[in-house]
């Protein structure tokens, strides 16, 4: 008999590694994500049992696999629509009575990225994608990801199920897109596993500054998608940047939970192994020449990382990397760190007059970095009355309670 403990690591590190490509294959066996979610779960339920009689299996994904697959048959057999769907009974029961072996890549094939730009289909809004795919690839329950972004979990329950419903009745395809939309529907599922990483590296609201588990999501999900899409280099553009940012979250916030700013961070705390593997695939990947915004923002993280000291940084080399970035991904957010950027490489008066460029943008009336950039700027210019105004808007606008006491603190300084 499995010790409950071990059982319970065992099984949470399954559903962890491996939820996504059982999810995954089975949606494509059934095509019907409802029925594979639930027959998942229903397996995952005997497997507690059984496995703590008997311990665990040679391969548990695969046990978990087949184990669903006789839970679906089960489940059509019982159903009103038993005569139209007996080709797909036949197709389950011819799969289960094939699994002669307990390879994973054999048992189980790989249907994650179908799955991936299934859920980050144009056909949903971004807070749905970003809901589905942290539930469906990351297989966190739905109870974290509503922690995650302080929501209720049956709010976010009732996201995820109305996601999956209008998939189904919209037909969305499970599939990976031809190759003339490719680039576009790529773009969208980088975005969303962007989004995740930047949640969890400068939560948006709560006590903590960061959410460990949403970054490091984000970075697994990146890794997938580029064992998938290997000659991607945007996809591995993202990933170099993820790690790069990574590196720094453990100095970011000091023993009583305060903002600590780059240039006053510990850098021989950094984590050497990430720095190390950012950039060492960021160089392989720039020799494919085909630069993207992912690879030039994580040419700017490298930058940061591999400088001695805030005061050997190379920011004339920044500033030109954003205006590279600016031709290439033209936004007003962009903007904003350039205009960073530009303040220690030019002067504080250029960097005033960039973000003068872009102060009508209506992206900008409620973006909370764009207000206490210029406060700095205007702070450092000597102009403590604009400072304390966009001060004020910068707390207005934050929901997050270490990043609203550090500008205060900003703010009391005037």
């Amino acid at each position: 008999m499995l010790p409950p403990l071990q059982l319970e690591q065992a099984i949470t590190t399954l559903v962890r590694e491996d939820w996504g490509r059982i999810l995954a294959s089975l949606v494509a066996s059934f095509n019907d994500w409802h029925l594979a979610e639930d027959v998942l779960h229903d397996a995952i339920e005997q497997a507690v049992v059984q496995w703590q009689k008997d311990g665990l299996p040679d391969s548990p994904a695969a046990w978990l696999i087949t184990t669903a697959r006789r839970k679906a048959i089960d489940h059509c057999r019982r159903s009103a629509r038993f005569a139209s769907i007996a080709p797909e009974i036949a197709h389950l029961t011819q799969l289960n009575q094939n699994t002669d072996s307990f390879d994973i890549d054999y048992v189980i094939p790989d249907k994650r990225l179908e799955l991936i730009f299934t859920c980050c289909h144009p056909a949903l809004d971004q807070k749905t994608q970003v809901a589905l795919t942290l539930r469906t690839l990351g297989g966190l329950k739905t109870e974290e990801i509503a922690n995650a972004y302080l929501v209720k979990t049956q709010t976010m329950a009732q996201r995820i199920s109305r996601a999956k419903t209008k998939i189904s009745a919209a037909a969305i395809p499970f599939e990976i897109p031809e190759e003339k939309n490719l680039n576009q529907r790529l773009s969208s599922v980088l975005s969303v596993i962007y989004l995740i990483f930047n949640e969890g590296y400068a939560a948006s609201s709560g006590k903590n500054i960061t959410r460990s588990d949403l970054a490091e999501e984000a970075i697994r999900l990146a890794r997938i998608v580029m064992q998938l899409l290997p000659e991607q280099t945007e996809v591995a553009g993202l990933l170099c940047l993820m790690l790069l940012h990574d590196s720094r979250r453990h100095t970011r916030q000091d023993r009583n939970n305060n903002i600590v700013l780059l240039e006053d961070q510990n850098r021989a705390a950094w984590d050497k192994a990430k720095i190390s593997e950012g950039t060492t695939l960021l160089k392989d990947t720039l020799l494919k020449q085909q630069v993207g915004k992912y690879q030039l923002q994580a040419a700017i993280s490298a930058i940061h990382a591999e400088a001695p000291s805030w005061n050997e940084t190379d920011w004339s080399q920044i500033n030109a990397l954003y205006e590279l970035l600016h031709t290439m991904h033209p936004t007003a957010v962009v903007q904003v760190n350039h205009a960073i950027a530009m303040s220690h490489a030019v002067s504080t008066e250029s960097a005033l007059e960039l973000l003068k460029t872009i102060e009508s943008d209506p992206s900008m009336l409620h973006y909370q970095p764009f207000f206490a950039a210029r406060a700095d700027l205007n702070l450092r210019c000597g102009n403590k009355a604009a400072a304390k105004k966009d001060f004020k808007k910068a707390i207005e606008l934050s929901e997050n309670e270490v990043q609203s006491a550090y500008l205060k603190d900003r703010l009391d300084s005037c």
